[in-house]
């Protein structure tokens, strides 16, 4: 447990949370809508800083990112806790544990040094801060992050986007990368299946770009929710006005959670919206949980030569000079090394 970094004290011991879009102002001995924020007399104290839940080494393929840093490998951390209440949660087991274990808090005791130890013993090039929305503990990450850039170690965040102004400046002072979920471009959608809101998405999404965060987006296309033409169409022109280079993965959905109803995504949705990224005017759209149907691939977008072959999470083939294709010299846009 640790104090927690953007609030503020407000009368009669109650405070105000600044860390995500929710804005929480929240009563003394209450939790913000993550659960893992507690108003303790007047001090706000992250309960999960320092509380790893899990620690995987995975390829950077699988946050996914594509045109960062690809074929190397990701320290990938999180903690319980998650400031979205998604009822399709892939994870809802350790993103939900407080909500449904009366606010039980549980992980394993681990500093940002041990955490930067382990990556470094790993050979990873990057920490991923994953699994559940990483803001949540965003102290944490950020003493892990910059004391990993001091080791030559880049950071990943893999996120719901739903951030204020303060914690996205902040985040992007020791983030190199972020695949940010866009789930829908409809707020209704939000407010039903995410319990959250679509605006503040959308506005960090700009304000990271224009810090120079790397950035892929990744949409999980739902049958029946999100997956009109119309829908796919804004996501892509949204995406188009921020950079055509920003890579968009539309990925398949499968029952999981509280959203049982839904059929599996078919993969001739996903390559319809693969189309409709493309004939937008972006310059990479990768389809996602259908290895082998294509789409995985990075293709030139002057020539159209296969630049990086992929197989899922595997790289099969790898062309990429100095960041260009070598057929016709095209730069391709990514963090290549």
């Amino acid at each position: 447990m640790r104090e927690a970094r953007f609030y503020d004290k407000l009368d009669e011991n109650k405070v105000h949370c600044h860390l995500c879009a929710h804005e929480c102002h929240i009563d003394p001995g209450k939790r913000g809508i993550c659960q893992v924020r507690e108003n303790r007399e007047g001090t706000l104290f992250s309960l999960v800083y320092g509380r790893v839940v899990a620690e995987n080494l995975d390829p950077i393929e699988k946050k996914p990112l594509f045109h960062f840093l690809p074929g190397s490998r990701s320290y990938s951390i999180s903690t319980v806790g998650c400031n979205f209440q998604c009822l399709h949660c892939q994870n809802y087991d350790i993103s939900q544990y407080p909500r449904l274990h009366e606010g039980r808090i549980i992980g394993t005791e681990r500093t940002p040094e041990q955490i930067v130890a382990a990556a470094q013993a790993s050979r990873a090039a990057t920490i991923s801060y994953t699994y559940v929305e990483p803001t949540i503990f965003m102290e944490f990450a950020q003493d892990i992050g910059h004391l990993a850039h001091t080791k030559g170690i880049r950071n990943v965040f893999v996120s719901n986007g739903f951030m204020t102004p303060l914690s996205a400046d902040a985040l992007a002072e020791f983030v190199d990368a972020d695949n940010v979920d866009l789930k829908s471009f409809s707020d209704d959608f939000y407010r039903k299946v995410c319990k959250a809101k679509l605006k503040p998405v959308l506005e960090t999404i700009g304000r990271l770009k224009e810090k120079g965060v790397w950035l892929e987006i990744t949409t999980l296309v739902i049958p029946g929710l999100n997956d009109s033409e119309a829908e796919l169409t804004q996501i892509a022109r949204f995406i188009r006005s921020l950079d055509a280079g920003i890579p968009w993965h539309v990925s398949a959905f499968y029952p999981t959670y509280q959203m049982l109803d839904r059929p599996r995504t078919p993969p001739e949705t996903l390559l319809r919206a693969r189309e409709i990224g493309l004939a937008e005017g972006l310059r990479y759209v990768y389809t996602g949980n259908i290895p082998g149907r294509g789409g995985e691939d990075t293709l030139c977008p002057g020539c159209g030569e296969t630049l990086i072959a992929r197989l899922g999470y595997q790289i099969r083939g790898f062309i990429l000079k100095d960041g260009a294709c070598p057929k016709c010299g095209t730069a391709i846009d990514g963090v290549w090394k």
